[in-house]
């Protein structure tokens, strides 16, 4: 006897009569339910969840195989943001559908998950996303009331070896920026500055347009950015808002639009002249000239997020309250300010390590110069020697 599988099914409206129908297959043969009359096809999609839910309790071996659950998670629990959807679809297509595809979801188990995920040739934090996109699915299946809520998810007993961060961000020197920016021409040069001037992410530069930009105010409104040449949301729902421009950055606006093919309020700032101004300049080739900029000054390759990361570092340098950095930095929550951003580009850790060494030191001389037979004139070393 052929095992049933979990029927996910199909909603379609015949046209003649205006009429939608659930669609399955059992056994092999095509099987339709009629479900009525509605306006949307998300009203007819609620009609149908009772009708694939009696047809799957009725087959007493019938498992939800990873491919169908993926099918059903795209529907109704997928990401609206954009990245995140080319995300999951890639690692699904490329890794979990190819191995996994087949399986019922309820016999994933998590020394073989994590002897696979061992055996890829991909970077841990890759290896890690398709872990947790398994983990979602699990958690889906028990949303839908397809896997008992009261199980464990088999998919967090799974770990990944060297998933921290073992590269720590760069972070510039002012030194660094200005070698840099010797080797760029505009409008790379401005997106440079405007980025490392106001912690601007490379996508959200690239989606700015004239009209965010209130000239009187001294201010500039983050709300949207590009990716892969497509206008999305901001990453977070803290990363909009205006950001108050000074009156250097403000000068670096207009003398660029005053040279630019592009210059109406509905233009993008950085418009591409190959693509007549449709779209903003590609972020591959914002990446390899900052990054062949960065080669020819001498400071080695980098990515464009190190604007991001010098930018919390010099509000460190020039004494910025944390809590203002995060506001600036637009994170949601600080401990990303923290912990993830920032370094020491100056010579203030020089400077501190000084200051104790001095403390040191001059307690030293002072508790020597008290006791008898130790001489002052030799610090820390002569007293020791001294003893």
């Amino acid at each position: 006897m052929q095992r049933s599988h979990y029927q996910q099914g199909s909603v379609v409206l015949d046209p003649r009569t205006k009429t939608w129908f659930f669609r399955y297959r059992l056994e092999g043969r095509q099987k339709s339910v009629r479900l009525g009359k509605f306006a949307t096809k998300s009203a007819a999609m609620q009609a149908a969840e009772p009708v694939r839910t009696g047809i799957n309790s009725n087959c007493e071996e019938a498992k939800p195989i990873v491919a169908v659950l993926w099918e059903m998670y795209q529907q109704e629990k997928m990401p609206h943001k954009q990245p995140t959807r080319l995300a999951y679809s890639s690692w699904m297509r490329n890794h979990i559908l190819p191995r996994w595809g087949q399986t019922p979801i309820t016999e994933l188990q998590p020394r073989i998950v994590e002897l696979w995920l061992k055996g890829l040739t991909l970077a841990p934090k890759s290896r890690v996303h398709i872990r947790c996109l398994l983990s979602q699915l699990y958690d889906y299946a028990q949303w839908a009331g397809i896997v008992p809520a009261t199980e464990r998810n088999p998919i967090s007993l799974v770990k990944v070896e060297h998933a921290t961060r073992r590269r720590k961000p760069r972070s510039l020197t002012v030194e660094e920026f200005q070698r840099i920016l010797d080797y760029l021409r505009e409008p790379l040069r401005s997106m440079a500055i405007l980025a490392v001037s106001l912690g601007l992410r490379a996508s959200e530069v690239l989606g700015l347009q004239w009209k965010h930009v209130d000239w009187l105010n001294h201010k500039l409104v983050v709300e949207q950015r590009i990716y892969r040449q497509q206008v999305d949301s901001t990453k977070t729902a803290a990363s909009c808002g205006e950001m108050n421009l000074d009156a250097s950055v403000l000068e670096l606006l207009k003398g660029w639009r005053q040279v630019s093919q592009f210059r109406m309020d509905e233009d993008w700032m950085f418009a591409s002249p190959v693509q007549l101004g449709r779209l903003p300049i590609s972020y591959p080739w914002f990446w390899r000239s900052f990054n062949n900029a960065a080669i020819k000054a001498g400071v080695g390759p980098l990515g464009t997020h190190t604007l991001r990361h010098t930018y919390r570092s010099w509000m460190d340098s020039v004494g910025t309250p944390i809590a203002v950095q995060q506001k600036l930095m637009r994170h949601s929550d600080i401990r990303t300010t923290m912990n993830v951003y920032g370094d020491v580009v100056d010579d203030r850790a020089k400077d501190a390590h000084s200051k104790v060494a001095s403390l040191v030191f001059g307690n030293a001389k002072k508790e020597a110069s008290t006791e008898p037979g130790v001489r002052t004139n030799g610090g820390v070393g002569s007293a020791v020697h001294s003893v």
